[in-house]
């Protein structure tokens, strides 16, 4: 049985609203995924690559992982029409650390005609507060070194560089990533 929480989001995104994504969102999670990608990382990937992203294969591999046993937590927002306009998804720290207490972003999307309505902040907003009621302290995510956009919406919120860069492979050209780290605060008592 899927337990689904919903909540309406303040003031300062009105009409948004943020709950768990289910297996007939994935291809609307594709597209926003894909078109994120192309939106955010244009000039920073190349192009070829970012040309080359399907939706259709993206979807069968959201279905697969939200299907997955002990898989992410996965979020999406929708408009007041039932239209999905970003995704979210988190879990444990992948950083090797064994770090039980600490969660990662591992990513965040949002339809780029929805980019500076509060969508974005809406789904940030709801991870952090699932994240720390499921006991993470603090919250990791990879930014883009050069995403500019990206860095200040994460630091608005919070998140702090710590140091930590590592790189990846992207259509042949090496991709600089920057760690940032949020402190969470404790869950109040009961």
């Amino acid at each position: 049985m899927v337990r689904v929480i919903t909540r309406t989001i303040p003031a300062h995104a009105p009409g948004v609203r943020v709950r768990d994504m289910t297996l007939a969102d994935c291809a609307a999670v594709a597209d926003i995924r894909v078109r994120g990608w192309r939106h955010a990382y244009a000039g920073l990937i190349p192009q070829a690559y970012l040309d080359a992203m399907d939706v259709v294969q993206d979807a069968e591999r959201r279905r697969a992982y939200l299907t997955a046993d002990g898989g992410p937590v996965n979020l999406v927002t929708e408009a007041p029409d039932a239209t999905v306009t970003g995704w979210a998804c988190y879990g444990p720290c992948g950083d090797g650390t064994g770090r039980q207490e600490r969660g990662e972003l591992y990513a965040l999307y949002v339809r780029p005609d929805r980019i500076g309505t509060g969508t974005g902040r809406s789904l940030l907003t709801e991870v952090t507060a699932r994240a720390q009621a499921g006991g993470f302290g603090e919250m990791t995510l990879w930014v883009l070194k050069e995403n500019v956009r990206a860095r200040r919406f994460y630091e608005r919120s919070g998140f702090r560089p710590d140091g930590a860069e590592e790189t990846f492979e992207a259509g042949g050209a090496m991709v600089p990533e920057v760690r940032y780290v949020r402190a969470l605060s404790p869950p109040a008592a009961a």
